[in-house]
């Protein structure tokens, strides 16, 4: 099967911060009968990024908690790199890594969550689905792995500055959702609370026949987070400023994509007239 024989409604884009819980809901989604995720590919999480040479992937931009900050990161249909030989190349480093047996073909990566006008672009009637965790917890989780990965100073970056790059990511895709054709937002949240109402959502969004397993959804990582930040509060508490600073800056904002400083275990619908506000697809 040549690449332009994939139908671009086959085609499942799969974006969210690092951290937000892109792998876990990209692997449950891929155990549905009639999905096929990237498999045996080598890459990191199996992400599609790093499998082609048609668009730079997040590294190059700074990484995870970086590369929403460089402009470049974003790509819209306005992009020089939107051609049909971009459409074909990119199908060309994935196919080898679906079944192609499977009605749906998901591709996972971070950076989706700025380029989903230019794969629309390169795919016209692709579906996206789009994974948003609390802020703080993407954050708090951020900074400890990329603690635990890389002492590189380029990788460093205070709470603070993590919740912003978080701000910035979402501003830019609450703007390009109106230009979307097929989108849905999952919130990790609602998803580990009540995962068969959520995937169900998603069953609906894709036409799926028969239940997205979710056995493998699994809350607790988060409480180590929930606890971290509480732990916070204390002004005796190393790095206890962060949180103050992060509560002045940026509790606004926050609040008006639905997340609640004082508890990053809820998603909260922000009011219809928030700006910020995330169709829910």
């Amino acid at each position: 099967m040549s690449p332009l024989e994939i139908e671009s409604s086959r085609l499942v884009f799969v974006g969210g911060l690092h951290r937000s819980g892109t792998t876990p809901f990209g692997r449950v989604l891929a155990e549905h009968r009639d999905v096929s995720g990237l498999a045996e590919t080598a890459a990191s999480e199996d992400e599609g990024q790093h499998l082609q040479s048609v668009y730079p992937p997040a590294k190059l931009y700074g990484g995870s908690g970086h590369f929403a900050r460089d402009p470049r990161a974003h790509l819209t249909e306005v992009s020089p790199l939107v051609s049909s030989q971009n459409a074909n190349a990119l199908l060309e480093a994935w196919r080898p890594h679906w079944d192609l047996s499977r009605p749906y073909l998901v591709e996972k990566s971070p950076p989706n969550i700025l380029m989903t006008r230019f794969l629309q672009a390169l795919y016209p009637d692709a579906a996206f689905i789009m994974v948003i965790r609390h802020p703080v917890t993407v954050a708090l989780s951020t900074k400890k792995w990329t603690r635990l990965i890389s002492r590189h100073p380029r990788k460093f970056a205070s709470l603070a500055a993590l919740v912003e790059h978080w701000l910035i990511a979402h501003r830019l895709l609450a703007n390009d959702i109106p230009h979307l054709r097929r989108v849905h937002v999952v919130h990790y949240e609602d998803l580990m609370q009540r995962p068969a109402a959520e995937l169900q959502r998603v069953r609906d969004f894709l036409r799926l026949a028969g239940e997205i397993p979710s056995a493998r959804l699994s809350t607790a990582h988060s409480k180590a987070y929930e606890n971290w930040w509480r732990d916070l509060r204390s002004p005796a508490r190393p790095g206890g400023w962060q949180r103050r600073r992060i509560e002045h800056r940026f509790e606004d904002e926050i609040a008006q994509f639905g997340y609640d400083l004082d508890d990053l275990s809820q998603y909260r619908p922000p009011r219809p007239s928030d700006v910020a506000e995330l169709s829910q697809g």
